[in-house]
């Protein structure tokens, strides 16, 4: 790691403030992600002691979680319980463990599709979005680890199988950011239920859970899902630009606005190194994660280091002013940020897998 990447995530996460005032967020959570990795590609306590001091502040009595409730039934709440397994893991302070099992008491009743996979959220019903299958499976798997509860292993398994299934669109060979099981939803096609537009991100959400949940399972169960993740790989490194990076839009090159998207390009780095020490994809020649910060990360006049070109947010429908329509327009018309957590914390993970130069071992214990 380059003293100019020690230095950029060392600033950041020590004046870091919780993306939504201190609730328990995915966000947040993109951040803890990055740091456990880094502990384990490094070693360096620091990161421990970074990731330890972020997480317990979102720890009250009780145990609780800081603005978390489990009636929401959002998805993406699920996502930053990977940080309370890694440190039960290596802490066995009793409070992490009781708040990942406030999240699986979410997963526990979580509403399903008539299919099987969880709703997005219970202001999103019958709907399957590929964020969701990152925000959930990999620490379902992780937590059934943990608990000794296999049958929770079989469920993630099946509900991404059936997911993969709902949303794979055979004219591109890549998958639709979302699904709509009832078909009522403005953005979904009448007949098959699927958004429109191939958002990176969304993409970039998948190729992470695949990897990571390879990981976690090992190659025996993961088998009947191996061949789609190959698949969906070797598709993304086709869709690479002359710069070796990815387009917001990813398959349209030639729409008019069109830009190199930071956040899912961090993803696919990230994943696709992930899965060459998998043995999922062969050898990638190109040094992407080079390419990716030569882009995207500067170092100002003044001495700030920033990542740059990270879609704020996207979604599809919702309740905002702007309807969210999963046009390809749609997705250029969202601002273009710097710093967010949902690209640095993707770099840190990439940057992290890079560090890690021996053979894949099995994380079951790390989520």
């Amino acid at each position: 790691m380059t003293a100019m990447l020690t230095e950029f995530f060392e600033r950041y996460v020590t004046v870091y403030q919780p993306y939504k005032g201190g609730n328990w967020c995915y966000e947040d959570g993109l951040i803890y992600r990055g740091l456990e990795l880094l502990h384990m590609a490094t070693g360096d306590n620091r990161w421990l002691s970074h990731l330890k001091r972020l997480v317990d502040a979102r720890i009250l009595s009780g145990p609780r979680l800081s603005g978390y409730a489990l009636t929401e039934y959002n998805i993406d709440n699920i996502r930053p319980g990977g940080a309370l397994l890694y440190l039960d893991m290596l802490t066995g302070d009793p409070r992490y463990l009781a708040c990942a099992d406030l999240l699986a008491d979410q997963l526990a009743s979580h509403p399903r599709t008539k299919s099987g996979v969880y709703w997005h959220k219970a202001r999103y019903p019958w709907q399957i979005w590929l964020d969701g299958l990152y925000m959930a499976a990999p620490f379902q798997i992780a937590y059934a680890h943990a608990r000794n509860q296999p049958e929770l292993i079989s469920d993630s398994l099946n509900q991404i199988g059936i997911a993969l299934k709902a949303t794979y669109v055979p004219e591109t060979g890549l998958y639709a950011h979302a699904f709509d099981e009832a078909r009522k939803q403005d953005w979904a096609d009448p007949w098959t239920g699927r958004s429109q537009a191939h958002w990176a991100r969304a993409l970039g959400w998948l190729c992470m859970c695949l990897v990571d949940v390879a990981d976690l399972v090992g190659p025996a169960a993961f088998a009947p899902l191996r061949q789609r993740t190959t698949d969906l790989l070797n598709r993304i490194l086709e869709l690479r630009t002359q710069n070796g990076l990815w387009l917001q839009v990813i398959d349209a090159p030639d729409l008019e606005g069109n830009y190199i998207e930071s956040s899912a390009s961090a993803m696919f780095v990230y994943a696709l190194k992930r899965a060459e020490r998998l043995d999922l994809i062969g050898p990638v020649r190109e040094d992407l994660l080079s390419g990716l910060i030569d882009y995207s990360v500067r170092k100002a006049p003044d001495g700030a280091i920033r990542m740059s070109g990270i879609c704020e947010v996207a979604g599809l429908g919702g309740f905002e002013e702007k309807y969210r329509d999963g046009t390809p327009e749609y997705y250029l018309s969202e601002p273009v940020v710097d710093n967010d957590p949902k690209g640095v914390g993707p770099l840190m993970m990439c940057v992290a897998t890079s560090l890690m130069d021996q053979p894949a071992r099995s994380t079951v214990a790390a989520p």
